[in-house]
Formats: C-alpha cells, structure tokens, sequence
C-alpha cells in the first residue's frame, strides 16, 4: 500500500530512521553510559519481528535510510536475521542498510553484513592508545576493534570512524587518528561531546573540546577544502587537500544543524524521539502489540512526526549546562 510520505511542520521529509535495537553493550564508554547500568528487561524490548514491522512500516512512509544503533547492535541475539529480513527492503523503497558499531563484533559478522547488502559502517573509535582505549571504553580492548575494522575493510564496507572529540583525552591524537585514517582509507568524523546521561559523574564541561578549536588545529596544518555535501545531518565535511581524505565535524553546541534535519530514532523499547536534544517521545509500541495490521502504529507514527521540533537546546553557555538530556546516550541510540 502506498502511503504519503512523512513531512514535519517545518516541510522538512523524514527520510532517515536509526533504529536501536538494544540498550546493551560490551563496553561502558564514560560518555555514553555509567560503568554500573541498569539495562532494560528483556521484556520492554521490542522483539526482532517487531522492530521488522516498525521499520517495514517507516519504510512505507519514505524513509530511505535505516540505520542500526544501540548499545551495542550487533551483541543483541539473534540480529543477523532482523538484518537478513530488513534488507528485503532494499532497492524496494530502501536505499540504504547501515549500523553504527563499537567494532568489538564486526570480525565476527563483517562477511556477513556485506552479503545481506550493508554497504558501509560507522565505528565509534576515540583513541588509538590501547590504555587510554581501555580507561575510556572501560570493558574494551582496541586491538579487537582494529581486527574488526580490518575484516570490515576485507570484507569490502566502507568504514567511517567516529570520535568525539574530548579535551585533555585525545587532544594529542588528533594528527594521529588523521593520519592512521588516511593509511586505512577510512573516512574520519569529529563529534562533540553531548550532555546526555549522568552528568555528575565526570563532568561534560571538563570533557568539553570545542571543534572549532579542534579544525582550527587541522588548518594550521593542512589545507581544508569546504564540501558542499550534505546529508540531511548533523555533518560538515572538508577534504585535506594534502592527503585527499574526507574529514566531517558534528557540531550540537557551536552549530545549530536542525534545519535540514530529516531523521528520527526508535528505541529498542519503541519509543520515537523526534529529536536527539529533546524529551518529547511517542510510544510506537503500544500501537505495534495493540493490534496485528500497521494501522495504528502508521497513525502513531504520523502524530508524532507533526510534533518534531524546530531544533535542539543544547547549549554549554555560561559555563553551566543547559539543555542537558537526562537519558544515557545509549538508550536512544545515538
């Protein structure tokens, strides 16, 4: 059945989904989740037929992209099959079938992922320091997470790393992390970090790295190329023109991004954040269990979308956080 496709109260489509499928994780990475987390219980979780009907029923609707997020996604049991079954959507309404990973799995899945039609993943990598790796990540061990890149590149996925840039942490990597990109082939984005989660256990002030600071470093090296590329999201993106690499900077704090937004995120409880930096949320599961056909979660799913909001309200102004996001980032996804 065709449906019209979703467009917010500020004409802007939705066309990008990220989906999270679990709250759990192998690593406890100080930023995004307390070393001690209360994980849901199992049965709050949306079960992997019906995160296939929710997004089956976005993919009517004219999203294009899916992305899959957690936790950690690909630690969820039984996931390669969601992935299997997904991807009968694409090039039937489908574009794109893509996850952001830890990398601690991927050795594990990486073969697998490009034969169901995953073309690309995003690895979340901060460091290149196997000590600092394991005091950030606290579980982690970075030389399972390179082995998994690796296999992700034999396996023929374009890999794009992802570091938050953190002030006093990896500041001193930054020409590093550049350069092991540009060996490997790999696209590179900076992000900052956000004020999410419990905020009285290390400090996001503390942790604060300005990318503005961070590209100006860049420039006093290399020549950036402004790129007029744009997704729909958060990124900015330059080419080096020393190495030809692509480098993009995700900036909540300094650059307000909201107005071309195109993307909402589903929990794995179903719940549907219409935006990352707002509280706002629809309970999709409750339409998903109260009845077999997609009518209610399709008339859910349309409610919410005309409450999305113009913007975010992060803000680290005055040296005080404002705008600060109670949930861990693990639990919306990312």
């Amino acid at each position: 059945m065709e449906y019209a496709p979703l467009i917010d109260p500020f004409a802007r489509p939705i066309t990008y989904l990220r989906v999270s499928v679990t709250d759990r994780c192998d690593f406890r990475c100080s930023y995004c989740m307390a070393e001690h987390m209360q994980f849901l219980p199992k049965r709050d979780l949306l079960t992997l037929e019906e995160l296939d009907r929710l997004s089956t029923s976005f993919i009517g609707l004219g999203v294009r992209k899916l992305r899959i997020t957690g936790g950690e996604p690909l630690v969820r049991r039984g996931i390669m099959s969601f992935f299997r079954s997904v991807s009968r959507h694409l090039g039937a309404g489908l574009d794109e079938l893509t996850l952001t990973t830890n990398g601690s799995q991927l050795a594990r899945f990486a073969d697998e992922l490009a034969d169901i039609g995953v073309r690309r993943v995003n690895v979340s990598l901060d460091t290149l320091d196997p000590d600092k790796f394991a005091a950030i990540t606290r579980w982690g061990r970075l030389p399972q997470v390179l082995d998994g890149i690796a296999a992700a590149k034999r396996a023929g996925l374009r890999v794009k790393i992802n570091a938050v840039a953190l002030k006093g942490f990896n500041e001193d990597e930054l020409f590093s992390l550049i350069d092991w990109c540009a060996a490997e082939d790999h696209d590179l984005t900076f992000i900052e970090v956000m004020p999410m989660g419990d905020m009285s256990e290390e400090s996001r002030l503390d942790q604060y790295w300005p990318l503005s600071d961070l590209r100006a470093r860049l420039a006093q090296r290399f020549t950036l190329i402004e790129l007029a590329e744009r997704t729909g999201g958060p990124a900015r993106y330059v080419r080096i023109a020393e190495t030809g690499q692509k480098v993009g900077f995700i900036t909540p704090l300094t650059h307000n991004f909201c107005e071309s937004c195109n993307r909402v995120r589903v929990t794995c409880t179903g719940e549907l954040f219409m935006c990352l930096g707002q509280e706002d949320r629809a309970d999709l599961r409750a339409a998903l269990r109260a009845s077999e056909d997609d009518l209610l979660l399709t008339q859910a799913i349309r409610a919410a979308i005309a409450r999305k909001p113009k913007g975010h309200d992060f803000d680290y102004s005055r040296q005080k956080v404002a705008g600060q996001i109670s949930r861990h980032m693990s639990h919306t996804g990312g």
